[in-house]
């Protein structure tokens, strides 16, 4: 059964059409005109749209492209008279599934609307099989098959082709990145750029000419016209990872871009217009921000029309089977080596960590257990820390030899039960306490390592962190 909407404004037309539709067993909604016609392609979905051309408040030119723009999967058959043949040959160029002329051959406008749902249900198949050999598990580079990300797949399919923004959210290392090139690849902007810019990696006085681009002279140093990334993406998809850290000033200029999609260079006279859209992401509490005045309300329900939370890793560990195989496959292809499954032990212990550096996270782990293996398989062995202590518990199976060698390693230090704190004057203009406490932590992280000359192992017990938390902040801060 299909759902076919029928827009005519002749009642007989439409009546004799319904009891034709229905006898085939399809569901039918009818509309008198080219405005009722709008109101029920916005609110629902259709299957199959028969619609005159000529009515008296516009034409099926117009049903077809707010059929086009709303879901351009649905099949749209047009009635016409001899007269507007011609317009219905350059409606099929813009787009329409086939013609039928007034008055139409009952079997013959039954048999276009057979093909023409059947061609509608084979593009579906082929997209599925698409998907199945693109992903191989998942979705447009998308891995896993859990419920939660089952959800995210839904949400992808059921947005991509609108113009609708959409605030990705979730913990750092998810994959909010991966999502946004997911929609920017399934949608008809696909052929268009995808343009990522990190908020929060570029400085503020540069990010305003980063976005819009500026003009010859604007500022010292500006030696010619520069195009912003928002001209970049012309077409396509802006995504804005990090947005949580764009300055207030700078969220007034982006609710203006995507309020009137026009923005003016740096320095500029002229306005310039785009049609772009905008996948914002963070991993901050957005609506937590609004309430304390850091980001703009009005910013904040432009960009989370459309929202997609990603769930930890930890929450979904039916997937990391999953993606531990496409990142083995991905790293054994790159690297040159023979390894093509992971050991039953391994993956036990891969599927019991915490994972605070989440997706990110067992990415890493799996590029070095790579680097490390010298068999076909995946051991845990080769799992640094997890491996080392899971091999020690259930064999005798020697540790795995470190990355970097280092001196003999003193006797470790009991650490102290508890820490002075340093006298700290706050400065009257502020300071940021996240880059102050990620300084202070890597100073002390180096410390430890060097008066254990190295062990990683000691220089956890110094600190009272355990080997897994320890080895999380040295990938955080890139300390070797």
């Amino acid at each position: 059964m299909a759902r076919i909407l029928i827009v005519d404004d002749e009642v007989s037309v439409r009546e004799m059409l319904g009891i034709l539709m229905e006898k085939e067993g399809h569901a039918v909604s009818e509309a008198a005109g080219v405005a009722d016609a709008r109101e029920l392609i916005d609110r629902d979905s259709f299957d199959l749209v028969l619609s005159d051309i000529r009515m008296p408040d516009g034409s099926g030119l117009d049903v077809l492209k707010t059929v086009r723009e709303n879901d351009p999967e649905t099949v749209t058959i047009l009635l016409t008279a001899f007269a507007t043949t011609e317009t219905a040959i350059d409606a099929m160029k813009l787009g329409a599934y086939d013609y039928v002329t007034k008055p139409f051959n009952v079997e013959d406008l039954k048999a276009k609307v057979r093909k023409g749902l059947e061609t509608k249900q084979l593009r579906a198949e082929n997209r599925g099989l698409k998907i199945a050999i693109e992903g191989g598990y998942g979705f447009r580079g998308i891995v896993g098959s859990s419920p939660a990300i089952q959800k995210v797949y839904e949400v992808i399919e059921r947005v991509k082709d609108t113009r609708a923004n959409v605030l990705i959210t979730g913990e750092s290392g998810t994959g909010k990145e991966v999502i946004a090139r997911a929609i920017h690849s399934a949608s008809r902007r696909s052929k268009a750029p995808f343009v990522a810019v990190n908020c929060g990696a570029i400085p503020a006085d540069l990010m305003e000419s980063e976005l819009f681009g500026h003009v010859r002279g604007a500022f010292t140093g500006a030696v010619a016209d520069k195009m912003g990334l928002f001209e970049q993406a012309d077409d396509g998809t802006l995504f804005l990872d990090e947005v949580g850290e764009l300055p207030l000033d700078l969220q007034v200029k982006l609710l203006r871009v995507i309020q009137d999609r026009t923005f003016r260079r740096v320095g500029g006279a002229e306005d310039c217009r785009v049609d772009v859209r905008i996948i914002a992401a963070t991993n901050r509490d957005l609506a937590r921000q609004v309430a304390i005045k850091s980001f703009r309300e009005d910013l904040y329900y432009r960009l989370n029309v459309v929202p997609i939370h990603l769930p930890p890793l930890r929450e979904r560990r039916d997937d990391i089977p999953h993606l531990a195989m496409h990142f083995l496959q991905k790293f054994a292809r790159e690297i040159g080596r023979d390894i093509n499954t992971i050991s039953r032990e391994a993956m036990s212990i891969l599927q019991s960590l915490p994972y605070p550096g989440n997706v990110r996270e067992l990415e890493n782990l799996i590029e070095r257990a790579v680097a490390l293996e010298t068999s076909n398989i995946i051991t845990p062995a080769s799992l640094p820390g997890a491996g080392t202590t899971y091999a020690a518990r259930e064999s005798s199976q020697p540790p795995p030899p470190a990355v970097r060698s280092y001196p003999p390693a003193a006797p470790p230090v009991a650490p102290a039960t508890a820490m002075p704190i340093a006298d700290f004057e706050l400065p009257a203009e502020g300071f940021s306490l996240e880059n102050y406490v990620d300084a202070v932590e890597k100073r002390l992280i180096l410390k430890a390592l060097d008066r254990t000359r190295g062990s990683r192992k000691a220089a956890a017990e110094m600190l009272g962190l355990t080997a897994r938390a320890f080895r999380y902040r040295c990938e955080k801060y890139g300390i070797d």
